[in-house]
């Protein structure tokens, strides 16, 4: 039997959309032995300096009542930005003397880092508990900067100008949507095909662009049909990055805390998870999208192998006709033989698996032909792969 010390994501292959701290999410994963792709749906461009500092001095020159900071990313890279026009010190004015509003944690630690403790967190992560909590206080007349992330909030600024605010905006940076682009449509159609594992999601705009991706080519409800069958984990950051995707319907997996390790933290649970695996005398077998694993060790199988596999696996301890297994194989043929040929094959790739785990243990005996073992089934060398005389093939699960 293998020795289970091989990584828990082994055999898996994971699309990475994010592009802002997808090396790190991807270099997690693959420490834990899966494949990574990365496709990112969003590219990241810089405001101009130039006009981010001239915005940025008139924002000083008339300090406002209220700042509400939406993302971590836009109080650093406004910082970047007009620290080294020597605007620091009047930015750092206009924050500690402004009621400040912090969307979420990473809002207020990036806040912290400039001295700056913010009056109110939301817990949420979302802005529109700050315009409720603004409106329900009164903002007639007052002045409210925002400091927006890669997409601007324009419902949040449209509700405080309602309640008769004067509201001016900054964005340090915005985000493009790449959903036209290449890589991310192949990504799309390769995920409907079943060529992934799992897909995860770091912001809101991202898991919008991968949407409108799998939309362009056809195939969100191939996609869904993978996800209602546990064939695919789509896996989001936190639950504002998840409702794009539960809005098209899609069941998005989401941590507890809203941090990449607790992100990566639940691809574990659920891709190494041992209810999702068949035991067999051999150790727990899983199938993953582009192979399968015993005890989390990759065999090598080929296209017509997998398919057979997958099938065997789809109903294990039920007999599978050879007419049946004809129907999942690539090609046309229908000839059974073809069907007992590819059998065959996959037992003898399984084979060499478990002979290389075990250390060249024994074989464990012939197909069987038409040779009938104890109630008609005859033990197959590796006893997973097992024929039931006449009637064709079942995989053998405990």
């Amino acid at each position: 039997m293998p020795t289970g010390n091989a990584p828990v994501l082994a055999g898996a292959r994971i699309l990475v959309t994010a592009r802002r701290r997808g090396d790190d999410l991807g270099a997690a994963l693959e420490d834990r032995g899966a494949t990574v792709v990365h496709a990112p749906t969003l590219a990241s461009v810089d405001e101009s300096a130039r006009r981010l500092r001239a915005r940025t001095r008139d924002a000083i020159g008339r300090p406002p009542d209220v700042v509400v900071v939406v993302t971590a990313t836009a109080v650093d890279r406004w910082s970047a930005a007009v620290g080294p026009a020597g605007l620091g010190p009047g930015v750092l004015d206009l924050l500690t003397g402004a009621r400040v509003m912090a969307r979420g944690p990473k809002a207020r630690a990036a806040l912290e880092r400039l001295g700056v403790r913010p009056d109110w967190l939301g817990e949420a992560e979302t802005t529109a508990g700050i315009a409720d909590l603004l409106l329900a206080d009164g903002v007639d007349a007052a002045r409210v900067l925002v400091l927006h992330g890669g997409r601007r909030d324009a419902d949040l600024e449209e509700a405080l100008r309602a309640g008769g605010a004067e509201v001016e905006a900054l964005q340090p940076y915005r985000w493009v949507p790449l959903d036209d682009r290449p890589p991310v449509r192949s990504a799309a159609r390769d995920t409907a095909a079943g060529r992934f594992d799992a897909v995860l999601f770091t912001s809101a705009p991202g898991a919008q662009a991968w949407l409108r991706a799998v939309r362009r080519e056809g195939r969100l409800d191939e996609v869904r049909a993978r996800v209602e069958e546990r064939q695919l984990l789509l896996a989001a950051v936190g639950a504002v990055t998840a409702e794009p995707l539960s809005f098209a319907g899609l069941l998005a997996r989401t941590p507890a805390t809203s941090r990449l390790a607790d992100l990566v933290r639940l691809v574990l649970e659920e891709l190494g998870d041992d209810r999702h695996a068949l035991l067999t005398g051999h150790g727990l077998l899983r199938l993953r999208a582009g192979t399968v694993t015993l005890d989390h060790r990759p065999v090598p199988l080929s296209p017509g192998g997998l398919a057979l596999l997958r099938r065997l696996a789809s109903t294990p301890g039920h007999v599978v006709s050879r007419e049946e297994l004809l129907r999942v194989l690539p090609g046309a043929s229908r000839d059974p033989h073809a069907a007992e040929v590819a059998v065959a094959r996959l037992r003898e790739a399984l084979r060499g698996a478990l002979r290389s785990d075990q250390d060249g243990g024994q074989d464990g005996g012939q197909d069987g032909g038409q040779d009938g073992g104890r109630n008609g089934v005859a033990d197959d060398d590796g006893g997973l792969v097992r024929t039931v005389v006449r009637r064709g093939y079942v995989l053998a699960a405990r």
